[in-house]
């Protein structure tokens, strides 16, 4: 892929792209940090996030929020969109979808820190929260609650 005003190898930035077919599958794009050398925090959140039962195939459905403090490059948030969409057809336990999520974007895109919040819906009458993060956040780094209750039922 060819450079573009972005940044190196933005593939869906200002193209159509398809929904991915699955998460290994999904290609993010990453493009250059436009504050390099600041300590910020972004902050994505996918209140309808969906994926599969890995037992019974029903669907499983998740409020994310997704924290992070930029290193080189930021994640490009149409690349996220596609990638997060391509669970609704992938069988994995919250735990798994959750941490999986979260490292990758760790992994690929290096940022200084990041965590990441699960906040499932009930199943089987339990609501499961999964939380994890790459480490210790910097110093100085304002870290917001992430808005998201305990699960309360209807009322």
């Amino acid at each position: 892929m060819s450079d573009t005003p972005q940044g190196p190898s933005v593939k869906h930035l200002g193209q159509q792209s398809a929904l991915p077919a699955s998460p290994e599958e999904a290609v993010l794009d990453y493009v250059p940090n436009p504050r390099k050398g600041s300590l910020y925090l972004v902050r994505f959140a996918a209140p309808e996030f969906t994926s599969l039962c890995p037992v019974t195939g029903q669907p499983d459905f998740a409020h994310l929020v997704i924290d992070y403090a930029p290193g080189e490059t930021i994640v490009e948030s149409k690349s996220l969109k596609l990638f997060l969409g391509a669970f609704r057809n992938h069988n994995g336990f919250h735990e798994d979808v959750t941490v999986g999520i979260g490292q990758r974007l760790f992994e690929e895109m290096q940022p200084q820190w990041l965590r990441i919040g699960g906040y499932w819906y009930p199943r089987g009458g339990i609501p499961i929260d999964v939380f994890w993060q790459s480490g210790l956040p910097p110093e100085g780094l304002w870290l917001p609650d992430q808005g998201v209750g305990s699960y309360r039922g209807r009322g």
